[in-house]
């Protein structure tokens, strides 16, 4: 597994975030933004690519959400969809972008969207990867814990990793590397990450109202959009996606084969394939 450090730190308003910006300092500001239940480390692949010599110049800025990753996690916190869309907007002030791009992953998405539509914060252009942001979403297990978090919170530790792998493995199509999967799945483990855990799984049950909500702007979007998704997505599947370009006006769908729900880790060359023609279209 390589590694993967986030160098930076910002006090937010729900704790300590965990950040890094990868190529040219001046390049053209681009943010990677991740989901439910990863981190930031699903986008080391595509940040990697895109600030690579034969890119374009760029600036990428990545981050672990408050109670993800390697960011704070601590009881109480509040990790709704709208207190993580707010913690974005702060970012955003924080590192000084007026327009950036921005690409976000799963419930990132959501994150984005409403930073965006109910916040107010501007972008240049906008990538939806796999994405919450129509009803239904979540697998099976996903539902499950949420109507019985309180019996899952107490699961033996063991147990609780086996539950863990075998959830993770699922948003892959063609698998996971047994590395790959111990580095997602690590933030997870000991009490504290699977306290975490299930704490921000249920929170993730709970956003379906502010879903509603927002959702009411998305054909108000004055930007173009990139909508890509997994063929094989059994967690959000690629009908979301369909439904979501159609909401969007002038919006692009770009479905990738052989990738499940986790498209950054199964086809990373393919979604950076149809990332760089995107973020060089004039806007």
């Amino acid at each position: 597994m390589d590694e993967w450090t986030l160098r930076n730190s910002y006090e937010s308003s729900l704790g300590e975030v965990r950040w890094d910006r990868l190529g040219d300092p001046g390049g053209d500001p681009l943010v990677l933004v991740h989901g439910t239940p990863f981190s930031s480390l699903i986008w080391r692949h595509t940040a990697r690519a895109l600030t690579a010599p034969a890119s374009s110049r760029r600036s990428v800025y990545v981050f672990d959400m408050p109670g993800y990753g390697t960011s704070g996690m601590r009881d109480g916190q509040d990790l709704s969809l709208d207190a993580l869309a707010g913690v974005f907007a702060e970012l955003i002030d924080h590192w000084g972008l007026s327009r950036p791009d921005v690409v976000a992953h799963d419930s990132g998405g959501a994150v984005a969207l409403g930073a965006h539509v109910d916040r107010g914060v501007p972008y240049r252009r906008l990538a939806l990867v796999d994405a919450v942001s129509l009803p239904p979403w979540g697998s099976e297990f996903f539902a499950l814990v949420g109507e019985h978090t309180e019996i899952f919170r107490q699961l033996p530790g063991p147990l609780h990793r086996a539950m863990l792998r075998e959830y993770v493995k699922t948003a892959s199509s063609p698998g996971l590397r047994p590395d790959v999967l111990d580095a997602l799945t690590a933030p997870w483990l000991g009490a504290d990450g699977q306290a975490a855990f299930y704490r921000q799984l249920t929170q993730r049950r709970a956003d379906l109202t502010y879903i509603d909500r927002i959702r009411d702007g998305y054909p108000a979007i004055d930007l173009p959009v990139l909508v890509c998704w997994g063929a094989d997505d059994s967690w959000v599947p690629a009908e979301r996606g369909r439904e979501l370009a159609a909401l969007v006006p002038g919006a692009e769908l770009h479905l990738v084969d052989g990738a499940g729900h986790l498209l950054p880790e199964d086809r990373p060359a393919e979604l950076t394939a149809a990332l760089l023609p995107f973020l060089s279209t004039p806007r």
